[in-house]
Parts: C-alpha cells; sequence; structure tokens
C-alpha cells in the first residue's frame, strides 16, 4: 500500500506504508556475533554510522566503534546478541553485555532500513529486556548518538530517563545516555 503525501505547488510523493508486523512471521534468535544471520545487522550499522557521523567523529569510525568490543562480551551468561527475523530474513536486532554490577549495557539496537516504522525496534527492546532482567539484571545503561532523533524518542517513550540535559543541542552533548530500572522477570 502506498500513502500519498501533497503539499500544495510540490510533487506528489508516494511513501511505502510499512507493512504490519506478522508475529508468528518473526523469530527472535539469540545468536554469537560470527554467525551469518547478523552479518546484515553489521554491515548496515557500518553504513548507518557512517552516514549520520562520517564528518562529525571521521570516515570509517563506525568499523572501529563496532569492534571496540570483543565479541565474547556478547555471550552468555552476561551478554546477548539478538536478531529478529522474518521469514528467515534478519530484519533487527540488538544486544547487551555487562556493564557494572547489576546493571547491562544494551548496543547496537537496530531495524533493516526497508523495515523500519513497524514497531521492531520496541520489539528489540522489549526482548533484551526481559532477557537481560532473567539474567539477573536489574538496571540497562544505553547511548545513542546526537544525530540519531529516532533513537532518542524510542528510549524516552519506553520508560528510560535521559542522562543529560533534554534542552542541550545533541552535538554538544555528542553521547545521550539513558538509565532504566528493569522489574522484575516473571516466573512462568
Amino acid at each position: 500500500m502506498n500513502v500519498e503525501t501533497f503539499t500544495p505547488g510540490a510533487p506528489v510523493i508516494r511513501e511505502a506504508t510499512p507493512a504490519p508486523l506478522d508475529a508468528a512471521a518473526l523469530t527472535v534468535l539469540n545468536l554469537p556475533m560470527h554467525d551469518p544471520r547478523v552479518r546484515p545487522l553489521l554491515d548496515e550499522l557500518a553504513v548507518e554510522y557512517d552516514s549520520r557521523y562520517g564528518d562529525l567523529f571521521g570516515r570509517g569510525a563506525a568499523a572501529a566503534e563496532l569492534n571496540r568490543y570483543p565479541a565474547s562480551e556478547f555471550e552468555g551468561p552476561d551478554g546477548a546478541l539478538l536478531v529478529v527475523q522474518e521469514n528467515g530474513n534478519s530484519i533487527a536486532g540488538g544486544a547487551f553485555r555487562h556493564y557494572e554490577p547489576g546493571t547491562a549495557e544494551f548496543k547496537r539496537i537496530w531495524t533493516h532500513s526497508a523495515h523500519r516504522r513497524r514497531g521492531l525496534a520496541r520489539l528489540v527492546l522489549a526482548e533484551l529486556e526481559a532477557l537481560a532482567a532473567r539474567r539477573g539484571y536489574t538496571r540497562v545503561y544505553l547511548t545513542t548518538g546526537p544525530r540519531q532523533p529516532e533513537a532518542k524518542y524510542l528510549y524516552l517513550t519506553s520508560g528510560y530517563e535521559p542522562q543529560f540535559d533534554l534542552n542541550e543541542d545533541p552535538e554538544v552533548v555528542k553521547s545521550l545516555a539513558f538509565i532504566k530500572d528493569l522489574p522484575a522477570p516473571r516466573l512462568s
């Protein structure tokens, strides 16, 4: 389905309406970093980071950021890397690692550019929070960059407390930090 956007005096823009999520078609996998199903996440993150931050942090800084932590930090029992697949394709994901006692640090939260605005980032966040709580974490720490307003909005509307002045220019703040206390895990 396409939506037409019309502004008087401007050409008509047809935007694709995102397909609604079909929970039956989704699978959440906990994978090691070297699994080939993780590759789309890392490849697109590198492109995204370079396109948004190349002039701020320098070209190639994305690769340095993505390789800053050893893969073992995103493995159990202290870490995890989740990939959401739809009909066998990796379309979203995220990871966490041990940050400090009781606190997990969320990293690499990503939705494939062709699948945005479908609620996948919220799904990834909820899956990461639930797994972190089951692993004994009581708090989450995360950061996002100044040129990711959609991520900032996601965290603010998902109960995360900003650790910076919301009125400050994000380009001055540079790293937008958030925290959230996790509820106790539900016993099945």
